[in-house]
């Protein structure tokens, strides 16, 4: 079983002094599964292809702050966390010994679930280790990581993400999904039919808006101007539920429980022990070495402990 988490760095670096860049972003291998995933269900729906926009086909561009001083780290904006410029460390440790099988550095604008399955594939063919199972937090809960995780016969354990909900407006667990109809149905019983499968990778399902008008519950289910409430599912939620029901299990609850005292701890020890709050250096590269080092003075002393018991 592995643990997986990741931990900000505060990077050598003024927060005051950077630039704004436009960066343009690449296209990923879960975007790349996603759309055959679209296009065929889009099939399997009766629906034509979707037609390739000009838009699509553009490189997406969006505008980034840049470090004057160290370039590589990256603006952290997370809620509950210190804004500034930061690296994480992205950290995998075994169950058994808690030993640290992989660390990897991003600059700190990086979401959690980006490099994982990359790094988690590395593990697997480096180590030629096949671990039964993984305790990933609420960063992780993404449904390319769920699917994945299954494509890979591995069972994820990850944790409870609070869904957004505007206030006043009913939850989505309100709706009820019919797999074998392909509909959900509406507090009030109302029937919500599948309508079309979008470019993102979800299917939407849309209301009949001339039974809506006349519900006495309308404004707590939808405010849109036509007066249809649309709820979209995505394309791979199944495996996201599966994962979701995992966690409820007596056995998932075990494994999500040991993420304090396996990866939390690595990280607690690595800040009080081995000055892991802060970068010595600048550059990808040169903190990508720190984190290298304390990793290893870490496994150094876990390994030494456990053949101590041996002689």
């Amino acid at each position: 079983m592995l643990y997986t988490d990741s931990t900000h760095m505060k990077a050598n670096a003024n927060k005051k002094k950077f630039e704004i860049h436009t960066v343009t972003q690449t296209p990923t291998d879960y975007l790349t599964a996603l759309e055959s995933a679209i296009e065929e269900d889009r099939i399997a729906h009766g629906k034509a292809p979707l037609r390739t926009k000009a838009e699509d086909t553009e490189p997406k561009e969006r505008e980034i702050k840049v470090s004057t001083t160290d370039p590589d780290s990256g603006y952290l904006t997370r809620e509950g966390k210190p804004q500034g410029f930061y690296y994480l460390d992205h950290r995998t440790v075994d169950a058994k010994h808690n030993i640290i099988t992989d660390t990897h550095v991003t600059p700190g604008n990086v979401h959690d679930s980006k490099p994982y399955l990359a790094r988690l594939d590395r593990q697997l063919t480096a180590f030629n280790i096949y671990p039964k199972s993984v305790g990933l937090d609420a960063g992780y809960k993404t449904a390319g990581i769920c699917k994945g995780l299954e494509e890979r016969g591995i069972e994820g354990v990850i944790g409870y993400r609070r869904p957004n909900k505007a206030e006043g407006l009913f939850a989505k667990r309100k709706f009820v999904f019919d797999a074998d109809r392909n509909h959900y149905t509406c507090p009030v019983g109302q029937l919500i039919p599948y309508n079309t499968t979008n470019r993102l990778g979800y299917r939407e399902y849309h209301s009949d808006s001339q039974q809506c008008r006349e519900c006495p519950f309308l404004d707590q289910c939808t405010r849109s101007r036509n007066q249809t409430k649309v709820i979209t599912r995505h394309v791979w939620q199944d495996s996201v539920e599966r994962t979701d029901g995992r966690r409820l299990t007596a056995k998932g609850k075990r494994i999500y429980q040991r993420r304090k005292e396996t990866v939390e701890r690595s990280f607690a020890d690595a800040k009080q022990l081995h000055g892991h709050r802060y970068t010595r250096y600048r550059g990808l590269r040169r903190v990508s070495g720190q984190c290298l080092l304390a990793a290893a003075c870490q496994n150094m002393k876990k390994i030494a402990l456990l053949l101590a018991r041996f002689f």
